[in-house]
């Protein structure tokens, strides 16, 4: 099996962020279900930081789809689970078995 190599920093970046950001979201859903249930309110706060951490993960993917130059079934894959609840850490995990050779990145 030939072991691609693999943009570090561009894949580093992407996959740095994909945890974060699955958190982020988790804790953005648990927090509109307690504004509905509870008087606790953290809708505002969570939702800026998922935002914020969610533009940092698509500037990121661009950069690593450019950079890797994945085909689209990769790239698009790797969209879908930033919008998924539980996406961000399945992105990490690819992210990281591509990054130490354990997965051969996708290319067209």
């Amino acid at each position: 099996m030939e072991v691609s190599i693999v943009n570090s920093s561009a894949v580093h970046r992407l996959r740095l962020v994909s945890a974060p950001e699955g958190i982020s979201f988790i804790l953005l859903l648990i927090c509109s279900v307690l504004k509905r249930t509870t008087s606790f309110d953290a809708v505002l706060v969570m939702g800026m930081v998922h935002g914020i951490l969610f533009i940092l993960y698509v500037i990121f993917w661009i950069q690593a789809w450019q950079a890797q130059k994945w085909d689209v079934k990769r790239g698009a894959l790797l969209f879908v689970l930033s919008v998924l609840p539980l996406g961000g850490f399945f992105a990490e995990r690819m992210l990281g078995r591509e990054e130490r050779g354990e997965l051969q990145p996708a290319t067209a």
